[in-house]
């Protein structure tokens, strides 16, 4: 029994050690990012794009959906959700590689702005790190406004005004709630769900969308279909 604790408290100590390293790597990551260009600078970057399209211009169906099939508890927590964070942890345990992320909008937009997407848990430190910065700086509404200003949406399309062209031929401000659902799943895996690639995988992603959207409460079972 003795030997078993022992063991037990070498795991837990060694455990504890690579955390700490982990953490220290991530934040020199995180630090030589915002020294070399501060996060109001990228943010001003992101802001002069020449089609940049406000939170106000964005249909309101189509910012419940992105929230519910990407960060359902985007507006209250601190750009960092423990929940999804733990259940992603568990996963990547199970299946002894990094095969979820548990990244929040703001996480993602972090990582957008400065880091790579590869999987690793030092650039999951940076990016939360990044996330802390955003959420002091900018309110949830501008948060999620710059986020569909730099995420992919598949087929060369870099932000949500050209996605809503590109697919629809019209302005985000004009988008139906068909297509509103269906822009929200494409981000998820451009490569696969775009409708000009894979219209059928597109469809099924749709749906998950408006599955996700019953879910948290934003709309009644079959009021989009």
């Amino acid at each position: 029994m003795k030997t078993i604790k022992k063991l037990l408290a070498l795991i837990i100590l060694f455990a504890v050690i690579c955390a700490g390293i982990v953490a220290y790597l991530g934040w020199e990551m995180y630090d030589a990012a915002v020294s070399q260009v501060p996060v109001e600078e990228k943010i001003a970057a992101i802001m002069s794009q020449p089609e940049y399209t406000r939170y106000e211009d964005l249909p309101e169906t189509y910012v419940e959906a992105v929230i519910a099939a990407e960060d359902r508890r985007f507006r209250s927590h601190g750009g960092f959700d423990m929940v999804s964070t733990g259940r992603a942890f568990w996963r990547n345990l199970s299946n002894r590689e990094i095969v979820e992320g548990g990244s929040t909008i703001t996480q993602q937009l972090g990582r957008i702005m400065y880091f790579s997407q590869e999987k690793k848990y030092t650039r999951k430190v940076a990016e939360v790190l990044v996330a802390r910065d955003l959420e002091a700086l900018y309110d949830k509404d501008k948060i999620f406004e710059l986020y569909v200003n730099t995420i992919y949406f598949g087929s060369g399309y870099y932000n949500v005004h050209d996605a809503a062209h590109g697919y629809f031929g019209k302005s985000p401000s004009e988008m139906n709630d068909y297509e509103c659902t269906m822009l929200a799943g494409i981000p998820n895996a451009p490569s696969v769900y775009s409708p000009d690639v894979n219209p059928d995988l597109a469809e099924q992603r749709r749906q998950q969308v408006v599955d996700c959207m019953v879910a948290a409460g934003y709309i009644e079972d079959g009021e989009i279909e």
